[in-house]
């Protein structure tokens, strides 16, 4: 089984963070950006951050979808489904953000990616990520792209699990 994947890209890091970018890559290979234009509460911009993935917050509120429409189509598309993630305590925190932002409840889970990775699996991750983000020539670091990264990366270190004597 290949595993929904979701990635957040936000303003920062901790208290009065907000999500910025929601990348998915689901089981089918399909891949879904969205990017989130700051509600006026949010105010806080962390400039690491921004290095970090690319984005600066004109940009953001520029071309960013409103938090109503982002968490429907989230529900949309996820709607009764269980997704991974691999920064699970941020990404869990930010959907919340969103949705309470919306005022639409949630209609997905969100687990830890680690629960799908067994001691194998993990010790062989690094290393297939590394090779996977050479493969696809990666550059930056957003959203979809992060969380396709991801998913290629599960599936391979399945196979090489399975396939391993």
């Amino acid at each position: 089984m290949v595993p929904a994947i979701v990635d957040i890209e936000a303003s920062g890091v901790g208290r009065g963070s907000y999500p910025i970018e929601v990348g998915l890559a689901l089981p089918t290979g399909k891949t879904h950006c969205f990017l989130i234009r700051p509600e006026p509460e949010w105010t806080r911009w962390d400039r690491e951050a921004e290095v970090m993935h690319g984005l600066n917050r004109g940009v953001v509120e520029a071309h960013g979808r409103g938090a109503p429409e982002v968490a429907s189509r989230l529900n949309d598309i996820l709607r009764g489904t269980t997704v991974f993630s691999d920064g699970w305590g941020f990404d869990v925190s930010w959907l919340a953000a969103l949705f309470e932002a919306a005022g639409i409840l949630q209609r997905f889970r969100v687990e830890p990616l680690s629960s799908l990775l067994d001691d194998e699996r993990m010790r062989l991750w690094d290393r297939v990520r590394a090779q996977v983000e050479e493969e696809l020539g990666v550059n930056r670091h957003r959203a979809s792209t992060d969380a396709l990264i991801l998913q290629l990366t599960y599936v391979r270190t399945c196979g090489l699990v399975e396939t391993t004597p």
